[in-house]
């Protein structure tokens, strides 16, 4: 992490309890550190025993710091208010509108168990199914990881009721031809949300860029380029949704401290 990116960060973070003085020992750990650590093995896919003796933390200390995050909240609060932080640097409202949502099959490693994994018949691929919405810069608003068996529609549901509880102000989401059917209704009557279908047209051949679909599509090979994020190696569907916003994270973070970097003179 640059200190430019540091930066970005840094003011987003809790303040330490023990500074406040409600209790509890200081931190051991350096939270820049931890972060660089975590970020580590979501870009370089290694698995936590791996973890470079260069960072001073143990891979069972780094991975309880990971855990206890996730299960808290805190790496989901810190991803939103990045979000917030790249989409006032776009000029955008700190609150999307308007989403686009999508799925995305993975292979599961052996790491994970039978019970959270499945068979995607139509993908041909065993493991487990990242159902994605983002608004329309890309950026991730909700990320439900389920058996890849599930269908895309039946994933979508608890999803857009997750997106309900967090983003009042959105309306319309738009969606490819697996989310038609009874789940426009749906979403229409539950979540008063307008699922607009975006179809592909009979008559074209090949590869096309559909409007708005594309959004979500780069935004799922954004998180790709991670190499935890390629294939699914968690034991728990929620350590794989975190990996998926350390990913974003660390996309974020890069692109804040690009829009706060002082112009180079020529």
């Amino acid at each position: 992490m640059t200190d430019a990116e540091w930066q970005a960060i840094a003011p987003l973070l809790p303040w330490p309890a023990w500074l406040d003085g409600n209790g509890g020992r200081p931190e051991e750990y350096c939270r820049r550190l931890v972060i660089d650590a975590v970020c580590y093995v979501a870009d370089n896919g290694n698995k936590w025993r791996n973890l470079p003796a260069d960072y001073g933390i143990g891979w069972k200390t780094l991975h309880a710091i990971f855990t206890r995050w996730s299960r808290d909240g805190f790496t989901l609060a810190l991803h939103n208010d990045l979000r917030e932080k790249v989409r006032e640097a776009e000029g955008r409202e700190r609150e999307p509108s308007a989403a686009v949502i999508d799925s995305q099959s993975v292979r599961a490693a052996e790491t994970v168990g039978a019970g959270s994994r499945g068979w995607d018949a139509g993908k041909k691929v065993g493991g487990r199914k990242r159902h994605v919405i983002v608004d329309t810069l890309g950026m991730v608003l909700v990320v439900l990881v389920t058996a890849a068996s599930v269908q895309d529609r039946d994933g979508a549901r608890p999803a857009l009721e997750f997106l309900r509880d967090l983003y009042e102000r959105i309306v319309l989401v738009w969606a490819d031809g697996g989310y038609a059917g009874r789940l426009v209704d749906w979403a229409k009557d539950k979540v008063q949300v307008t699922l607009e279908i975006v179809k592909r047209s009979d008559d074209v051949k090949g590869f096309v860029v559909l409007p708005r679909r594309w959004v979500v599509e780069r935004t799922l090979s954004w998180i790709c380029r991670r190499r935890r994020c390629v294939r699914d190696y968690e034991r728990l569907p929620e350590h794989h949704e975190a990996m998926v916003h350390w990913s974003m994270i660390l996309l974020m973070r890069r692109r804040l401290a690009r829009a706060t970097a002082p112009p180079t003179s020529k």
